[in-house]
């Protein structure tokens, strides 16, 4: 089936984009590199788990089944092979429905903690979010409001906007095998379906 093998191709990709998105939020709880004296030095925002839930663990489950939609008939669907590859393209896409939510919220998470910059350590001891709306990103002189941990705000913008790339594939992945989910329960397989022609199945 054409279309099980596009799904597998998308589930390749989109599992070690989960695995390393896992890993860039796991490595947002070590502020600059560091150990946190405290819990609430880390920003709000990687408490919300966009890496590891949203284009993580959501993204996982997703990925396996497009994995293995191209040999998956919905045992047989009572014996019509046909319609039990249709039936597992159709539900390939309440897959893609979910891995697009997740990866759509680990975007967001990313943007949010992006644009909000950092919580870090200002003159005076204490810990708050020094910018404002991003002023940060274009002006590197507010780069001395934080002065601890050390080199924070590149540690921080570097892996959510890591997320933030990842998240953004993820939902397009998952997009493309939805309109491939659709296709494929219409069409059926190459050989037999509405694709036309003599194909491999």
């Amino acid at each position: 089936m054409c279309s099980g093998g596009c799904a597998k191709c998308l589930g390749i990709t989109i599992l070690p984009l989960a695995v390393l998105s896992i890993l860039a939020n796991i490595l947002l709880f070590f502020p600059g590199g560091k150990v946190a004296d405290d819990n609430s030095h880390i920003s709000d925002e990687v408490w919300y788990f966009g890496g590891i839930l949203g284009s993580g663990v959501l993204m996982i489950f997703p990925a396996l089944v497009f994995l293995g939609l191209k040999n998956n008939d919905c045992c047989g669907c009572c014996g019509n092979k046909g319609c039990g590859e249709r039936c597992a393209m159709f539900s390939s896409i309440i897959f893609a429905a979910v891995g697009f939510v997740g990866a759509g919220y680990c975007f967001i998470v990313s943007a949010v903690a992006i644009d909000k910059g950092p919580k870090c350590q200002v003159a005076g001891g204490n810990w708050t979010y020094p910018f404002l709306k991003g002023d940060y990103l274009g002006n590197s002189t507010l780069h001395v409001l934080c002065e601890n941990p050390p080199d924070i705000i590149p540690w921080n913008l570097t892996l959510f906007s890591l997320l933030l790339v990842m998240s953004g594939v993820q939902a397009v992945l998952c997009a493309i095998q939805a309109i491939n989910g659709l296709l494929g329960s219409l069409c059926g397989s190459c050989k037999n379906g509405c694709c036309g022609g003599d194909g491999p199945v």
